[in-house]
C-alpha cells in the first residue's frame, strides 16, 4: 500500500514505515514564534532552566502581530524575544521583516521539511511540500529547546480540483467554496492534500493561499505535491537547491476524496461569525462596506497585490481601504512595479509589512456596527479588535472592486 505526502514526510524522517493514526516522536527542521505566543514559551523554558535552543539557524522569533508595537505592555514582550535572541543567538525577525508565514515560505521551508510554528496558519508551508503545523507554546518551546516533538501522524483528506478557474474566481474562492462544503470542522486534525489540474496550474502565491486556510476547516496541516513550480519558486528565493519531488503515491490511501470542477466556481464571500457561512456573491452583492483590509498570511503577496492593482488602477476608493505587503521582500517588489503608488492614489493607506488590521490589535481597528471586507483568513467575532463588527472574507479582487464601490461587488466587472 502506497503513502501520502505526510506519511512518506514522518517515514523518511523516522527512518522507518510510518502510517496515519501512529504517535511519533520526530525530528523537526524549523521552530518558530511570533509576538503574541513567544513571550508564553520563553517563559515555559525559563521554568524548566531550559534557556536554549536546538540549532540557532532553525529557531525564529517573529514580531509581526504588534508590529511596531501600539502598547508598552507588546513593547516589553518584544523586548523579552530580543533578549532571548541575543542569549540563544536564533534569530530574530524584528518590526518591519513580516508575516511569519509569509517570511518561512520565502526564506526557510523546504520540501520534505517538519515544521512546527506557535501560530495556527503555520499550515501556509505545505505547499512547498512541508509538514508544517501549528503547536500551542509550549509545545513549541520544547521542539525549540530539543530538535524533536510528538505528534499524531494524520490520516488524510484528498482534494481533487479538476479543469480551470474561470475568470475573476482565485484560489480565495476555491478554499472558501471548500470551507463552506466540508465545514469548519469538516478535516479536524486531517491533512488536506490538494492536488488535479487546476491545482498544477495554480502559481506558488496562489497555492499558499490554499494551504494557509487548511486549518480555517480544522485540519492539522494542507500540503500540495512540488513540481516544477515549487522549483522555479524556490530558485527566486535563492533556494534552488533545497528543491525535490515529494508527492503522494499513486495507491496511497486516503480518508476521503472530494472532486470539484473548477470551472464550475464563481466569486464567494465568508459571511460573519464562521469562515464556513460561505455565501456566492450574488448573495453578497450590494452589502455595505465601511472598511476594506488587503493584505494578511493569506493574502498579502505579490500576485495578491498586482490582482488588486489591476482593479484600482486610475480609479479612487469609496471606502476606507487598508493594503498590507506580506513582507519586506513584497513590499519593496510593489514598490518597484508601482503597485504602492496605485494604491495610494486610489485614496488607500500602505502599512509597513505585519499582521496589521488582521488581529486587531491595532492599524484598523472597526468602530461599532461597522463592516470590513478582508482577505484576511478568519472572521470570529472580535477577530479584528471590536466584537461589535462584522468581518467578511473574500479574495483580494472581490476586496478591491468592494472597496471602488463601497459595497460588497462582483470584481468580474471589473476584469
Amino acid at each position: 500500500m502506497g503513502k501520502t505526502i505526510t506519511e512518506k514526510i514522518f517515514s523518511e524522517k523516522l527512518k522507518r514505515d510510518v502510517r496515519a493514526g501512529e504517535i511519533v516522536v520526530s525530528p523537526i527542521d524549523l521552530a518558530f514564534v511570533q509576538d503574541g505566543t513567544g513571550p508564553l514559551s520563553i517563559e515555559e523554558l525559563e521554568k524548566l532552566n531550559m534557556v536554549r535552543v536546538f540549532d540557532s539557524g532553525k529557531v525564529i522569533l517573529f514580531i509581526d502581530h504588534a508590529s511596531p508595537s501600539p502598547r508598552r505592555e507588546l513593547s516589553n514582550m518584544h523586548i523579552k524575544l530580543r533578549e532571548f535572541s541575543k542569549k540563544t543567538g536564533c534569530i530574530l525577525s524584528d518590526v518591519g521583516y513580516g508575516v511569519c508565514h509569509e517570511v518561512v515560505v520565502e526564506e526557510y521551508a523546504s520540501p520534505g521539511d517538519v515544521i512546527i510554528g506557535a501560530d495556527s496558519h503555520t499550515c501556509t508551508a505545505g505547499a512547498l511540500g512541508a509538514f508544517a503545523t501549528g503547536m500551542g507554546s509550549t509545545d513549541v518551546a520544547l521542539g525549540m529547546a530539543l530538535g524533536k516533538q510528538w505528534f499524531r501522524v494524520p490520516e488524510t483528506l484528498r482534494f481533487v480540483v479538476q479543469g480551470t478557474l474561470p475568470p475573476g474566481v482565485y484560489s480565495k474562492d476555491l478554499i472558501l467554496h471548500i470551507i463552506g462544503m466540508i465545514g469548519a470542522d469538516g478535516a479536524t486534525y486531517k491533512a488536506m492534500e490538494f492536488e488535479g489540474e487546476a491545482i498544477e496550474k495554480l502559481s506558488m502565491e496562489a497555492r499558499f493561499t490554499l494551504t494557509n486556510m487548511a486549518v480555517e476547516a480544522g485540519a492539522k496541516t494542507g500540503l500540495i505535491a512540488t513540481d516544477e513550480k515549487t522549483r522555479e519558486y524556490l530558485k527566486s528565493m535563492g533556494r534552488e537547491e533545497k528543491y525535490r519531488e515529494i508527492k503522494p503515491d499513486a495507491d496511497a490511501e486516503y480518508e476521503k476524496t472530494y472532486t470539484i470542477d473548477a470551472s464550475s466556481l464563481e466569486p464567494v464571500v465568508a459571511f460573519p461569525h464562521t469562515v464556513d457561512n460561505v455565501k456566492s456573491i450574488k448573495e453578497a452583492e450590494g452589502i455595505e462596506i465601511d472598511q476594506v483590509y488587503i493584505g494578511t498570511c493569506t493574502n498579502g503577496r505579490l500576485e495578491d497585490l498586482r490582482i488588486a492593482a489591476q482593479i484600482l488602477r486610475g480609479r479612487e476608493v469609496r471606502t476606507r481601504l487598508i493594503v498590507v505587503p506580506a513582507s519586506r521582500k513584497v513590499y519593496l517588489d510593489a514598490l518597484k512595479e508601482g503597485l504602492i503608488e496605485i494604491f495610494v492614489r486610489a485614496g488607500g493607506a500602505v502599512i509597513s509589512p505585519g499582521c496589521g488590521p488582521c488581529v486587531g490589535i491595532h492599524q484598523g481597528v472597526l468602530g461599532d456596527k461597522e463592516r470590513v471586507l478582508s482577505t484576511q483568513n478568519r472572521n470570529f467575532k472580535g477577530r479584528m479588535g471590536n466584537p461589535e463588527g462584522e468581518i467578511f472574507l473574500a479574495s483580494p479582487a472581490t476586496a478591491a472592486a468592494t472597496a471602488l464601490e463601497g459595497k460588497i461587488t462582483d470584481p468580474r466587472r471589473y476584469l
